[in-house]
């Protein structure tokens, strides 16, 4: 379990449109209900076009500034696999990559020679990272809708968190409609129940 001593931080990356900025919201507010001091901060100028999205999350019992230091994070929360390989600058040499298994193509690769590379896992690895890949895909569906995808990613990584479910649960419900409290809940429920090989 993670130790709350100190500052956690964490990196939330995906593509618009998957819900990393719900899910940093989530992460933050339940920081905020176990009494920790939280930051946030989040690029998205391109979320509506299916471009990058970055978010970060600071907390602990004091932090001072919302932007994740290099060498720092201890998290890293990938929503896309080509995501997981953007951000090894920022991560401690300790750090955890939690990465959804999902492809999508970028329209950087689009519109460039540039191909989609097929060895995250090992680039990952002989950094020296410790690398979970997660079948989002999979889970969401078996949730019964891909828009559960963030919420199933948060109980993946809450797994390495020192965090009540019910401090999730409650900043679940009231990030999201509370009619779809029940299904959300179950779906983190999922990603916590990950067993990882």
């Amino acid at each position: 379990m993670e130790s709350q001593n100190s500052v956690t931080n964490v990196i939330l990356a995906g593509v618009g449109g998957q819900g990393v900025l719900v899910a940093s919201d989530i992460l933050a507010m339940t920081a905020l209900k176990a009494n920790l001091d939280v930051k946030k901060s989040e690029v998205h100028g391109m979320a509506q076009r299916g471009g990058s999205v970055v978010s970060h999350v600071r907390f602990g019992a004091q932090v001072h500034s919302p932007l994740i230091s290099k060498g720092t994070a201890k998290f890293l929360l990938a929503f896309e696999r080509l995501e997981s390989l953007r951000y090894f600058e920022f991560l401690a040499p300790e750090a955890k990559i939690l990465v959804n298994n999902q492809k999508i193509i970028p329209t950087t690769v689009f519109s460039t020679d540039i191909p989609y590379p097929e060895d995250i896992e090992n680039r990952i690895t002989q950094k020296g990272f410790r690398y979970f890949e997660i079948d989002g895909a999979q889970l969401a569906e078996k949730a019964g809708n891909q828009r559960f995808l963030n919420v199933i990613l948060l109980g993946a990584v809450a797994q390495f968190l020192n965090f009540d479910d019910e401090l999730w649960f409650a900043s679940i419900k009231e990030r999201l409609a509370e009619k779809y409290f029940i299904a959300n809940r179950d779906a983190f429920l999922q990603g916590k129940s990950i067993k990882w090989s």
